[in-house]
């Protein structure tokens, strides 16, 4: 089979590798009929996650259908499609048993692209399948189902709900990137007051825009900080979400929020970051991360099965398998290219 093999910072390519098979009693393996590329493949490939190493297949994302399952399988069945989760739940760890799949001591967790090989590629080996997929409803198509493998339900766990975003509440997003306008789709859902969207490209702003903020700033020629002041009665937002993952764009959002406000950090972060606690300590600031558990799946997946989620327009490009090369460039210059989300499928 073909897939993208990293090979060190900076190096990946669309290669032969070697088909997975059943290591466990409870693997499937899964035909990869349509997958993307995250956000966080870009930081891998500049190095900012040493764990995963030369010769692994990339990717975490995936819907395809099943083509062979282990004997410990029950509810998987072959011929069955399936939506890939990027987090592989043992479902009986003590983590798991709390719905913190993201942290599951049994052997899952974000391990997929990460510590075993992903989704970027014809065939995938799925762990722990019967507590890592679900079945796609015929009514969502491929690409609708997709967006839930992470990028909505991170957005929606990790920035909204640690967030604890409100009805009436101000929300800012630094960043307005895939992940940022997920976010923006989560929120509101919880009915905030104002959406507020910061990024340094207006193309991206037009984005949030479609997506449902209902203001946006340029921060590269606005004064970010003034602005959201002026738009809250000097107050700062109730929930600031970081969705970039540098330094400043965290700094920022400790500086937008309102005394007794939420820092919800989304953001891969690959460098140390300052955090001014002289200035955030008398302000009973909560600050939140999180990898993202898909503990939401299920309901957000109920939510687009029945139209209540807008998923669609998140895919801006599209390529068959075989120029998984051509779409990782054009996803890793978005300013240029305008790219959100890339879907690449079986030709």
């Amino acid at each position: 089979m073909y897939a993208v093999v990293y090979h060190g910072p900076g190096k990946k390519a669309w290669e032969e590798a070697e088909a997975p098979s059943i290591r466990a009693d409870g693997d499937a393996i899964v035909q990869v009929d349509t997958v993307t590329i995250c956000g966080t493949d870009l930081h891998i490939l500049g190095g900012d996650v040493p764990a995963v190493v030369d010769g692994r297949i990339l990717g975490h994302e995936a819907v395809g259908t099943v083509v062979e399952v282990g004997p410990g399988v029950r509810n998987t069945k072959v011929g069955e499609r399936v939506l890939v989760s990027c987090i592989t739940a043992c479902g009986v760890c003590p983590y798991c048993r709390q719905s913190r799949y993201g942290q599951c001591l049994g052997g899952g967790g974000w391990i997929l692209g990460h510590k075993i090989d992903g989704t970027q590629a014809e065939l995938l080996r799925v762990p722990f399948v019967d507590t890592s997929t679900y079945s796609a409803p015929p009514s969502v198509t491929d690409e609708q189902l997709l967006m839930l493998a992470d990028i909505i339900p991170t957005g929606y766990e990790v920035g909204v709900l640690n967030g604890q975003v409100n009805p009436g509440d101000t929300v800012v997003v630094v960043g307005a990137g895939p992940i940022g306008l997920a976010t923006i789709l989560g929120a509101r859902l919880l009915s905030p007051a104002r959406i507020i969207a910061l990024d340094l490209a207006d193309t991206r702003l037009e984005a949030a825009r479609r997506f449902g903020a209902d203001e946006v700033i340029n921060n590269g020629t606005e004064d970010a900080l003034a602005r959201v002041l002026e738009l809250t009665d000097g107050l700062g937002a109730h929930v600031a979400v970081e969705a970039v993952g540098v330094p400043a764009t965290f700094e920022l959002a400790t500086q937008l929020v309102r005394a007794g406000g939420h820092v919800a950090n989304v953001g891969v972060h690959g460098s140390p970051v300052s955090l001014a606690l002289q200035d955030l300590w008398i302000k009973d600031v909560t600050i939140t991360t999180g990898l993202v558990d898909a503990y939401s799946t299920p309901t957000l997946l109920r939510l687009l099965e029945n139209g209540r989620l807008g998923v669609t327009e998140m895919v801006t490009h599209r390529f068959p398998m075989s120029e998984f090369m051509a779409a990782y460039d054009v996803f890793s210059r978005p300013e240029e290219t305008g790219a959100l989300k890339v879907v690449l499928s079986r030709s």
